[in-house]
């Protein structure tokens, strides 16, 4: 249980965003008819009940056995858009594509450009665009584990498509392409070197630049995607963003570690933020997202959610920004307790391949 002085400063946090406590999850609209849809995903939709001129738009992927609205409700994405005035896409994933819902981040059929379900969400972007007015300078994605590999994908795929993107636990673009060695890449086995996953992606796109900015997020105790996986996905960025190895700042954020690597114009090109103590999931702040936290959205005291959009310059000027607690690192080892992750997500997609006769 949380102690009453908790609990009274996220009422306070909560107050000084302007929200309205409530038990109800974030209402989404399905998204209908968008393209002629190759990958068969759904879509759902938030549109802000005040919608600027020209909005921004977040697209965002949830991982593995969760939903749009789920996920949703847990980062506290479409909140954040009521507040701010932005349009958030979540295409989401069906069962006869995936049994776990996992989006296909590993097979070529679904990752390249043109083709499959990253075609798929391309074409919802144009349907969102298209109906909502949306700035097409002003469009961002971001995702979690197999939705963060997608989230790579789509940026590898139509990068000039995108302004910036948030990977949470996610993969390398292009690392693997059969079910094993989606597994073995999962673990941080077979990573390729830095100069083929640089190569891999400048061939997903004639892109020539500029190139859309990257968040990696990570937790230190994340056993079902292993750690290695953050950097090889820094290391897949740098060539395109010309920055060296040696980052430009390091910074303690809400208590977590932050890493900074700029551009020749001094612009944040990629930044790392590695969660202490944290598990495989999303690091959200309840005061934000839902009340608890749920299997692989964890209560950590940062907000992956409110970070993204704060550096892609979502928040509107005279809000005060929501403050996680400073203890972060101490909640971050919580929920890794709490979360016993090898043996959830992990175990189910594995058991499910193997009724269905993919994996022995």
């Amino acid at each position: 249980m949380r102690s009453l002085s908790d609990t009274l400063e996220r009422l306070a946090r909560l107050k000084s965003l302007g929200w309205e406590p409530t038990d109800a999850p974030s209402h989404l609209e399905a998204l209908e008819s968008f393209g002629s849809n190759p990958g068969a995903l759904a879509a759902k939709v938030y549109v802000p009940s005040l919608l600027p001129k020209h909005p921004a738009l977040v697209v965002v992927l949830h991982g593995c056995t969760q939903s749009a609205s789920g996920y949703d409700h847990g980062t506290g994405w479409s909140k954040l858009a009521e507040r701010h005035g932005f349009v958030v896409l979540l295409p989401e994933q069906v069962r006869a594509n995936n049994g776990n819902l996992c989006f296909n981040w590993f097979l070529a059929g679904d990752t390249r450009r043109g083709q499959g379900e990253a075609h798929s969400i391309r074409q919802a972007i144009d349907a969102v665009v298209s109906r909502h007015g949306i700035d097409t300078s002003r469009i961002y994605v971001s995702g979690l584990s197999a939705g963060g590999a997608m989230a790579n994908t789509m940026l590898a795929t139509y990068p000039e498509v995108f302004a910036g993107g948030a990977i949470i636990a996610g993969l390398p673009y292009g690392v693997a392409a059969t079910v094993p060695e989606a597994f073995d890449r999962m673990r941080g086995h077979g990573l390729p070197a830095p100069s083929t996953l640089q190569s891999r992606l400048r061939a997903a796109s004639t892109h020539q630049g500029p190139w859309p900015t990257i968040s990696v997020w990570q937790g230190t105790q994340d056993k079902t995607v292993a750690e290695v996986n953050a950097q090889a996905i820094i290391d897949q960025w740098r060539a395109v963003h010309e920055v060296d190895a040696p980052p430009d700042l390091s910074e303690t954020v809400d208590g977590q570690s932050r890493t900074v690597w700029k551009d020749v114009r001094g612009r944040r090109a990629i930044e790392y933020y590695s969660i202490a103590g944290m598990g495989h999931g999303t690091p959200i702040d309840p005061a934000l997202g839902a009340e608890n936290a749920a299997p692989y959205l964890l209560d950590v005291g940062i907000s992956s959610t409110l970070h993204s959009a704060k550096s892609w310059g979502l928040l509107r000027e005279g809000v005060e920004p929501l403050r996680a607690k400073s203890d972060g690192a101490k909640r971050a080892s919580a929920s890794s307790q709490k979360a016993k992750e090898p043996e959830g997500i992990q175990q189910i997609i594995e058991n499910a391949l193997r009724m269905a006769g993919l994996m022995r």
